[in-house]
């Protein structure tokens, strides 16, 4: 699919979420908010967060009225979150690109902190998620309680598996608009390469990069196997998605409202988790039916690549102690 056609499905795609969250109402809203983000259609996170508009629209008799719009309909993670910090938009989910504002956001994300969703969910939902959303406060937007799930990160490649960090050497790979991310790749010898997640199927498809690193559930959604060969089960970072909102949109809605609005997103963010859970343990079988060849990673040299590159200390330094601490408090030592 060539990637105007490509663009023209998923803005389409797009358009059925934002009619359908319109859809039904026994009157007009007095409040409506514009929520954006960049991940398919398919996605479970547009999944829940629009049960959880029609959930929101029945709570409050339609009062509140939240329109989605998926596939980056509204423009790139950047666009949108600077969208959302001016009130072009009302609610956004954001991931790596919120570290350019909030760096410490990125914290959750340090390679190989966290052998499993036990433990990632036990930082985010307590001591950690707290501070991240004390900081992302200091920047003007609103941050709910539950973090969205992207999932644990692998590479895909078109050229050649990874097994060993020598396999990374050279490797022109896709990374999100984000300094981590650059920063760990080249601490693993690769050429890093920021695209907006938009543009990672036209930038695979015509060779201007080798690979990508993504979620499972990504990698599936976003038909990654029709451009790639070869899938590296490297678990090396786990993502999460903010959902934040704008605060002057926020905030002229009556308490009762924003009380109701916020739980019912918090809880399609825990059903998403669970999704993502169900889905990760098909997503490999599904993968490998539509051609990808998977093979599972050794973990420890990598990491003890990065720490002798330097990486963990240069982002602890970059982080500071406080955040470090916590960190560790979940993690155990990394640097």
């Amino acid at each position: 699919m060539n990637k105007v056609n490509r663009r023209m499905v998923l803005s389409g795609a797009a358009v059925i979420i934002g009619t359908q969250a319109l859809g039904g109402r026994a009157r007009a809203a007095e409040f409506n908010l514009k929520y954006g983000n960049d991940l398919p259609i398919t996605h479970p996170i547009n999944k829940r967060a629009g049960e959880a508009a029609d959930a929101i629209r029945a709570a409050t008799n339609g009062r509140v009225d939240i329109q989605i719009f998926p596939n980056s309909q509204l423009g790139g993670s950047t666009d949108m979150l600077s969208q959302v910090r001016s009130g072009a938009i009302d609610i956004f989910t954001v991931g790596s690109p919120l570290a350019n504002l909030v760096p410490v956001s990125a914290i959750p994300s340090i390679a190989f902190a966290f052998p499993n969703f036990d433990g990632v969910w036990a930082a985010v939902d307590g001591d950690l998620g707290a501070h991240i959303r004390q900081q992302i406060g200091t920047i003007g937007l609103v941050a709910f309680d539950k973090i969205w799930d992207n999932g644990f990160r692998q590479i895909t490649t078109s050229n050649k598996p990874i097994n060993e960090p020598n396999d990374l050497k050279g490797l022109k790979l896709r990374v999100p608009v984000s300094p981590l991310f650059t920063s760990m790749f080249r601490a693993l010898g690769t050429s890093p390469t920021a695209i907006n997640f938009i543009e990672v199927y036209t930038a695979l498809q015509t060779k201007i990069v080798d690979g990508q690193e993504n979620p499972l559930a990504l990698i599936e959604a976003a038909k990654f196997y029709e451009v790639q060969k070869y899938c590296s089960l490297t678990g090396h970072m786990w993502e999460g998605f903010w959902m934040v909102a704008n605060p002057r949109s926020w905030e002229q809605i009556p308490q009762d409202l924003r009380s109701t609005t916020a739980r019912l997103l918090n809880e399609g963010a825990v059903k998403q988790r669970e999704d993502m859970a169900r889905l990760n343990a098909t997503l490999e079988t599904q993968l490998k039916e539509k051609g990808l060849i998977f093979n599972t990673v050794n973990k420890k040299p990598f990491q003890e690549t990065l720490r002798a590159a330097g990486f963990y200390s240069e982002w602890r330094g970059k982080f500071g102690e406080d955040a470090w601490k916590i960190l560790e408090k979940y993690s155990g030592s990394l640097a």
